[in-house]
């Protein structure tokens, strides 16, 4: 169940074993409930039992021995009495060498270790919330603040160090934050732990800085003499300088948490030893603690830059989820390279500057755009390299008109620039000579003269070029570095596709068709957003290792972003479709990193999700109860929609009937009422519009037109299929085989063989009480179930529209094929939505620190609810 998490002992790091913690032997006391916030954090490791290999687990007749072995060792190796006397012969490799902590002051800071136990405890009886061996708390005698191991190093509590790993491996690293003898007399550390980046979710997916590290909150006892070295590591701010580090042994500026492979900024000093919870790191620095701008800056528009924006779903749900956590983001920039979607989004969201052009060229754009504002006096930089020298002075005005030559002949018809229009990076007349290029309007010609003209073309033209550059930069025609709050999209990742024979296993990111995973990270890396959001496909986490998303969140670390990764399913949030997607978080040091939201409907979760990343799904914990609406069917979505024919070609029609789920009344609600819930619906007066199919050909037509109406029929129902036991197809030799009005068969040979003969999708009719897998790109039905339950057709583009949640009043631009590629690339909406209302929280500042969150019920008509509850009030 979407609602539901299986526990699993797989995640998305360095190791798939769950973190081992050392057990003492007989003697071990369990730890009470209501004494038990010491050794919470070690728990929630032991929970997520394998997102990072544990550095606790070490080979038993390695460098590092664990509790158990150590009970084993002889008694000879026990350390003497600290205050008795020892010779040098007899001193032990490790030892305390501080006076105990006071009893009273060791049972305040550290009340685990000496809790007693109660009878069925001494009984070895269990409840179901007792510990197993690995997780019990080894008791106490006494505890110290300071030892001496092997002699060489003197280590006092907090300081850093290496500890022994398994051979062949780099030492562990740790943070000493407890030290204590046990009841039976041996000696231990408590270690919180480091991690290199190899260690964690990013693996080697990205080249960090071999000198940072990233502290966890995941603790365990080891044997003293396990220590190795003293460590000094340096705690910087992320976005400060990171001052001393070339004389530190390691450098950290981020915490990593198992759950959701979240980065995030270390949290504020705590000095006080009474609370031994909470972790401190060794530092020259002080962490300035930045307030988030939120609290200083208001502005009533929060901008929104939508990358690979296709026709615009991701950012119209991020608009209308955030509107309703009280944030007024807008889509103020889009980039796609589909000029048919980019006239979708153009027409649904006038106030957007929509950019029809490749990513790349927008990024080479902003920056030749910087120059030229640079150049022109409206902002200013240090950057030598932004002050990019034209082929004319753009800082002082000039005649706009050619001059006449030397002998005043007047003959030569004169172009005079009347205004400059439009702006691009590239080669607009395809000659293949890249750059910068302005859409010109000719004096006393009409818009059908309009040329795009290369900008060192224009050399006498400078007065038209800095007007067009000061009112572009006053409109923000184009975002600055700075002036973007959100950046989302969805980078297309083509090269990790199962239907790309050609991939590269070895190095996804060689081949070009992964590439704009690159250019998205860099437009981020130019612009500098608060905050980010990618969408991708489960595969970016499954092929190769999941070395594409390890290698984006890598990106965004090495940019200082907050990060965290999860999965998705559409159908979690009120859709009758499953879809799984990937969602990538990142935000600034000074934001509150974005959380996200529980699921809402109670489907079940389909297809593959890649195992290491198994523990990143979204959902509810196994076993907790979690009050989930029903899932939603085919039928919840469609069935108010008029009947249309095979051939129908009106792009709008009346609707002819009332909504009858919830779901339609929903979806038929005006852009206005989706933002105020409180507005009455209007939708009878509203058109319908993209309710078309994909016209079949003949031969398909008729094909369709003899599939049963009925759950689960497909091509197997037609004459001349048999299947066997094994539920393969076959040939009937008792039916002589049928032919269409074409002469071709009424069975395709491709039907036959599609997946060896095992399946039924070709030619498959959905069904009223199905979810839907997911909304495809294509149309024809020789290899998906496609097919209305009772018409003989295909699903129009509005009813895959609706599947993928777009409100009716979203309407299409282009070719039939277009539209349905359109929608089938899009970010379900209401999902989009969610995020957006976990994005508006973390925005102004109320998101917590967990991964996930609950959305207010009834969402997303939570302003209906609330208008509602007044009523009940009043009333």
């Amino acid at each position: 169940m979407a609602g539901k998490r299986k526990t699993t002992t797989s995640s998305g790091t360095a190791s798939s074993k769950k973190p081992k913690r050392v057990a003492a032997d007989e003697e071990v006391f369990p730890l009470n409930g209501e004494e038990e916030e010491v050794n919470q954090v070690d728990e929630q490791g032991a929970k997520m039992s394998s997102h990072v290999k544990p550095h606790s687990q070490r080979n038993e007749n390695g460098r590092g021995r664990s509790a158990k072995n150590a009970a084993s060792e002889e008694e000879s190796t026990k350390n003497e009495n600290v205050n008795g006397d020892v010779s040098d012969e007899d001193v032990p490799e490790a030892r305390f060498v501080s006076a105990p902590v006071p009893d009273e002051e060791a049972r305040t800071r550290w009340p685990h270790r000496y809790v007693k136990k109660t009878n069925k405890q001494a009984t070895g009886s269990k409840s179901s919330n007792t510990k197993d061996d690995s997780e019990e708390i080894i008791p106490a005698r006494c505890h110290y603040i300071q030892a001496e191991v092997d002699g060489r190093f003197i280590y006092n509590l907090y300081d850093d160090a290496h500890v022994k790993a398994e051979d062949g491996e780099d030492s562990y690293i740790c943070k000493i934050v407890e030290m204590f003898e046990a009841i039976d007399g041996k000696f231990y550390f408590t270690a919180q732990w480091f991690y290199r980046a190899k260690d964690t979710s990013i693996k080697h997916a990205y080249d960090m800085d071999k000198k940072r590290v990233f502290f966890s909150e995941i603790r365990d006892d080891n044997p003293l003499d396990c220590l190795v070295e003293k460590l000094n590591i340096v705690k910087v701010d992320l976005e400060g300088k990171k001052a001393k580090i070339s004389s530190c042994d390691y450098f950290c500026d981020m915490l990593y948490l198992l759950p959701y492979s979240t980065f995030v900024k270390l949290p504020p000093e705590n000095t006080t030893i009474s609370n031994e919870s909470s972790s401190t790191l060794s530092s020259d620095d002080d962490m300035n603690e930045v307030k988030s701008s939120n609290d200083t800056y208001h502005k009533s528009e929060v901008t929104l830059l939508d990358l690979y924006s296709g026709c615009g779903a991701m950012s119209t749900g991020l608009c209308l989820g955030a509107n309703l956590s009280g944030l007024n983001l807008v889509t103020k920039w889009a980039v796609d390279l589909n000029k048919y979607a980019c006239e979708s989004l153009r027409l649904n969201h006038p106030e957007t500057e929509v950019r029809n052009e490749s990513a790349e060229d927008f990024l080479l754009l902003l920056k030749e755009w910087e120059k030229l504002c640079i150049r022109f006096l409206l902002i200013t930089s240090s950057d030598p390299e932004k002050q990019q020298s034209y082929p004319f002075d753009l800082e002082e005005d000039g005649d706009d008109q050619d001059d006449d030559d030397e002998d005043g002949n007047d003959d030569e018809e004169a172009f005079e620039v009347a205004k400059i229009l439009q702006i691009c990076y590239g080669d607009p007349k395809d000659k293949g000579e890249r750059g910068l290029y302005f859409k010109v309007s000719w004096k006393n010609y009409g818009p059908e003269y309009n040329t795009w003209e290369p900008i060192d073309g224009l050399g006498n033209c400078q007065k038209a070029i800095k007007d067009f550059v000061t009112n572009g930069y006053k409109s923000r025609i184009l975002p600055l570095p700075g002036d973007v709050d959100v950046i989302c999209g969805g980078p297309p990742c083509q090269g990790i596709s199962g239907f790309n024979r050609f991939r590269n296993r070895n190095n996804p990111l060689e081949d070009e068709k992964n590439k704009q995973l690159i250019v998205f990270m860099d437009v981020v890396k130019y612009l500098k957003p608060k905050f980010v959001l990618m969408e991708n496909v489960v595969d970016i986490l499954k092929f190769a290792d999941g070395f594409l998303g390890r290698y984006a969140m890598g990106r965004l670390i090495e940019m200082n972003y907050q990060t965290r990764i999860g999965m998705l399913a559409a159908g979690a949030y009120g859709l009758p479709q499953f879809r799984m997607r990937v969602f990538l978080w990142g935000a600034r040091p000074t934001e509150k990193l974005p959380q996200y939201p529980l699921p809402t409907h109670d489907v079940l979760v389909r297809g593959v999700v890649p195992v290491e990343f198994d523990s990143n799904v979204v959902a509810y914990d196994e076993g907790c109860v979690a009050r989930l609406e029903k899932k939603l069917f085919l039928e919840d979505a469609i069935s108010d929609l008029p009947p249309v024919e095979n051939n129908e070609h009106r792009d709008e029609m009346p609707y002819a009937s009332d909504p009858k789920t919830k779901f339609q009344r929903q979806i038929r609600q005006r852009k206005d009422e989706l933002l105020d819930a409180s507005l009455k619906s209007k939708s009878s007066q509203c058109l319908l519009y993209d309710h078309r199919p994909l016209e079949l050909n003949s031969d398909d037509y008729q094909r369709v037109c003899r599939i049963p109406k009925k759950k689960g029929a497909n091509f197997r129902d037609l004459a001349g299929v048999r299947v066997r036991p094994d539920n393969k197809v076959e040939w009937d030799p008792d039916v002589e085989r049928v032919y269409l009005d074409s002469g071709k068969p009424l069975v395709p040979d491709y039907a036959m063989t599609f997946v060896n003969g095992s399946s039924s999708k070709p030619f498959a009719r959905l069904w009223w009480d199905e979810t839907v897998p997911t909304v495809v790109t294509r149309a024809e039905p020789h290899n998906q179930a496609i097919l209305h339950p009772e018409q003989d057709r295909v699903l129009t583009i509005r009813e895959n529209a609706r599947l993928q949640g777009f409100p009716d009043y979203y309407k299409l631009c282009g070719p039939i094929k277009e539209r349905y590629i359109q929608v089938g690339n899009a970010v379900a909406v209401p999902v989009a939505r969610a995020l957006g209302y976990a994005l508006g929280m973390a925005f102004q500042g109320s998101a917590n620190s967990e991964p996930l969150f609950t959305l207010p019920k009834k969402f997303p008509n939570i302003v209906e609810q609330i208008s509602s509850a007044s009523s009940e009030d009043d009333a």
